[in-house]
C-alpha cells in the first residue's frame, strides 16, 4: 500500500499517467499543482483533485481502485494509517449489527463498514518533500510548499502546534537553499527570489495596506478590542496612541510610511500590544522577495489566491478563476498577485463589516445545542459569502467576536453553524458548522456526519460537494426542516 521506491513507484509511473491529488483544501491543491509542474517540466500536469478529510475518503479510494491506491506519506508521520480491512471490516468481526445506529447508504460492499478518523495535511509539503528527495527540489517548489501550509493555519486546519512542527521543517529547508551554490549566479538578479524565515505581525495584509487599516480589519485585533463597539473604537484609539504613532503615518500606505516609524515598528506594535492583551501579535512565517521590490509574506499569498479562486466580481467560471490563482502563485505573475491582494483586502472589509452587522443586530441565535446565523438576501456583500473559504473565514471571526461580546458563558461550549443564499436563481443555500471557540481546542468538526444524518432523515436535496464535508448546500424551502433535524440530532 506504501511507496517503497520513490523514482520508480512514483516519478518513473507518474510520467506517463494522471495523477489523483488526495487534498484538504484548495490552495494546498493549488499548491501541490505547481510543484508537479516543476517536478514533471510541464505547462500542465493532468490532475484529479479527490478532497480528503479522513480516512473515510482514503475508504472511497479503496473501493475504486483496490490494489492501485499508494500513499506517499513521510516515514516520521504518525497518522495511524489503516489497511484496507480495517477500513473495510466485516460486520461479523465486529460482533455482528451496528444496532441500526448508523446508515451509510448504499456505496459501499454488503457487509463491510467503514472506520476512520479525520485527519488534516498539507499536499503541497508532502510533494516538495518528495521533490526533495528526488533531488529536484528547487527555491520556488519550497515557497508553495510554505503557501500550502500557511493555508492550512489560515483556514484553520491543522492545530497551531502542528503548525509550528511542520515551520520548523520548512525553516530548515530554506536555510539549505539559501546555502546552495549554484543560485550564486543568480543571486544580484533583478528577478532574484529570496525566502527568509520571519516573525511577523498577526496582521492581515499590512504590507500592502494603511496599519489603521489592517488592524481594523484582522480577526485577532478586531476581537481583541471589539471594534463593532464604540468602546472598542474608542480602545484601538487609546492603543495608538500607546505606540506613539502619528496618525497620519497609521492611515497611509504601508510603503509610505516614513523609515524612521517603520525601522522599529515590529517592536513597538508588540510592546504595546503586550499591555492590551495581544501577547501572541507575532507568529513564525515566511516571506519572500522577489528581486529587490516586491516583498509579500506567505499569508498575504494565501489570502490573495483564495480572493482569485472565489472572485464574484465577474461573470468567470470556477476555472477561469482556478487559472487565475494558479497564475498568482508564479513570480512571472506579480500583477496577478497583486490584483488578488486588492480582492482580499475588499473581502477582508466586508467580513468584519457583517460580523460587526451580526453582533449588532443579534443575527445569532441560540439554537439548544448549537448556535445559529443566517444572512438575508440583500445582506451587503452577501454574494461572497456563498463561496466556501469566504463563509469559513466569516464563521470563524463571527464566533470569536460574538463568544467576546456575550456574557453567557455556556455560548463558548456551543459549536456555530451559519448560513447564507448560495444561488438565488436555483433558491440554494450553503450551510457550514464549526466546532465551538477554544484557543487551545484541536476538536474535529463533526458536522459533515451530522449534516449527512440530518439530511437522510428529512429527505431534503442536499450535495456535499466541497472539500470540507462540514459545508452542505440545501435548497432554500429545506433549511427549515433541515435544522429542526439537527437540532434533534445533536440534542
Amino acid at each position: 500500500m506504501f511507496i517503497t521506491d520513490i523514482r520508480k513507484e512514483f516519478y518513473d509511473v507518474v510520467v506517463n499517467q494522471r495523477v489523483a491529488l488526495l487534498v484538504s483544501s484548495e490552495i494546498d491543491a493549488l499548491c501541490a499543482c505547481k510543484i508537479l509542474q516543476a517536478l514533471f517540466h510541464c505547462d500542465q500536469v493532468q490532475y484529479t483533485l479527490v478532497p480528503v478529510t479522513g480516512w473515510q475518503d482514503l475508504g472511497t479510494a479503496f473501493l475504486e481502485h483496490k490494489e492501485q491506491v499508494k500513499l506517499m506519506i513521510k516515514q516520521d508521520d504518525d497518522l495511524g494509517v489503516p489497511s484496507y480491512d480495517d477500513i473495510f471490516r466485516d460486520e461479523e468481526e465486529e460482533g455482528g449489527n451496528d444496532s441500526g445506529n448508523e446508515s451509510d447508504g448504499g456505496s459501499e460492499p454488503s457487509g463491510k463498514r467503514r472506520r476512520y478518523d479525520e485527519v488534516y495535511y498539507a499536499a503541497a509539503m508532502v510533494i516538495f518533500e518528495l521533490a526533495w528527495v528526488l533531488t529536484k527540489d528547487t527555491k520556488d517548489m519550497l515557497w508553495w510548499a510554505i503557501i500550502g501550509l500557511t493555508d492550512q493555519l489560515v483556514h484553520d486546519k491543522i492545530t497551531h502546534m502542528k503548525y509550528v512542527t511542520d515551520i520548523a521543517t520548512l525553516q530548515r529547508h530554506v536555510s539549505r537553499h539559501n546555502h546552495r551554490n549554484e543560485d550564486e549566479d543568480n543571486s544580484l538578479s533583478i528577478d532574484c527570489m529570496r525566502i527568509s524565515f520571519e516573525y511577523d505581525l498577526r496582521l492581515a495584509l499590512y504590507q500592502h495596506w494603511s496599519l489603521f487599516e489592517s488592524i481594523c480589519n484582522s480577526s485577532y485585533t478586531s476581537c481583541n478590542f471589539k471594534l463593532w463597539s464604540m468602546h472598542g473604537q474608542k480602545k484601538l484609539q487609546e492603543f495608538l496612541a500607546d505606540m506613539g504613532l502619528p496618525l497620519k503615518q497609521v492611515k497611509q500606505k504601508f510603503n509610505s510610511m516614513d523609515m524612521s516609524v517603520k525601522e522599529n515598528l515590529r517592536e513597538v506594535i508588540e510592546e504595546s500590544s503586550n499591555k492590551y492583551g495581544m501577547k501572541d501579535i507575532r507568529i513564525q512565517t515566511f516571506g519572500v522577495h522577489f528581486g529587490f521590490k516586491n516583498h509579500f509574506l506567505a499569508s498575504d499569498v494565501v489570502h490573495a489566491t483564495a480572493a482569485l479562486l472565489e472572485s464574484t466580481e465577474k461573470d468567470d467560471s470556477p476555472g477561469d478563476n482556478f487559472i487565475k490563482a494558479l497564475d498568482c502563485l508564479s513570480r512571472s505573475n506579480l500583477e496577478r498577485l497583486h490584483g488578488g491582494i486588492d480582492l482580499a483586502k475588499k473581502k477582508l472589509m466586508a467580513i468584519q463589516q457583517t460580523v460587526a452587522s451580526c453582533i449588532c443586530t443579534n443575527l445569532i441565535l441560540s439554537q439548544g445545542p448549537f448556535l445559529y446565523c443566517y444572512l438575508l438576501e440583500g445582506t451587503p456583500d452577501v454574494k461572497l459569502f456563498s463561496k466556501p473559504m469566504a463563509l469559513t473565514l466569516l464563521c470563524k471571526y463571527l464566533l470569536k467576536a460574538f463568544v467576546r461580546s456575550t456574557r453567557n458563558k455556556r455560548c463558548k461550549l456551543l459549536p456555530l453553524i451559519i448560513a447564507a443564499p448560495m444561488d438565488v436563481e436555483k433558491r440554494t443555500v450553503i450551510v457550514l458548522g464549526i466546532p465551538p471557540e477554544s484557543e487551545t481546542s484541536d476538536k474535529k468538526n463533526f458536522f459533515g456526519r451530522a449534516f449527512e444524518k440530518a439530511a437522510e432523515s428529512t429527505s431534503s436535496r442536499t450535495l456535499h460537494d466541497h472539500f470540507d464535508t462540514s459545508i452542505i448546500e440545501l435548497k432554500m424551502e429545506d433549511r427549515t426542516k433541515f435544522l429542526d433535524a439537527l437540532i434533534t440530532l445533536l440534542s
